[in-house]
């Protein structure tokens, strides 16, 4: 099982309903690809790296569920709505568990 951490640096003029719903289609995201195993999304809680707004977490059975997720049109559309609404930078990584 592979999962994807990411973690989103939105403007200043990015709103909270933005933000969350950037989350939201995220989710959605479970019903749409085979070999997703779990997916969670929401705002940052954490004092620390407050500057990272949203924390996207998705688990896969496998590296082809991966491959196949980064190429996929509605993970891709998802990815212009996080551009549009002010994304500044990202961090993902990925761990094998």
């Amino acid at each position: 099982m592979i999962q994807r951490t990411v973690l989103l640096k939105f403007a200043d003029t990015t709103t909270k309903e933005q933000m969350l719903e950037v989350a939201s289609r995220y989710k959605a995201l479970k019903d749409k690809l085979i070999g997703i195993v779990e997916i969670q999304a929401g705002l940052n809680l954490a004092e620390k790296s407050k500057e990272y707004q949203v924390i996207l977490m998705i688990r896969f059975e496998n590296q082809q569920a991966l491959d196949a997720y980064a190429v996929n049109e509605d993970h891709q559309a998802i990815i212009t709505f996080i551009r549009e609404s002010g994304r500044l930078d990202s961090i993902g990584v990925d761990i094998e568990i």
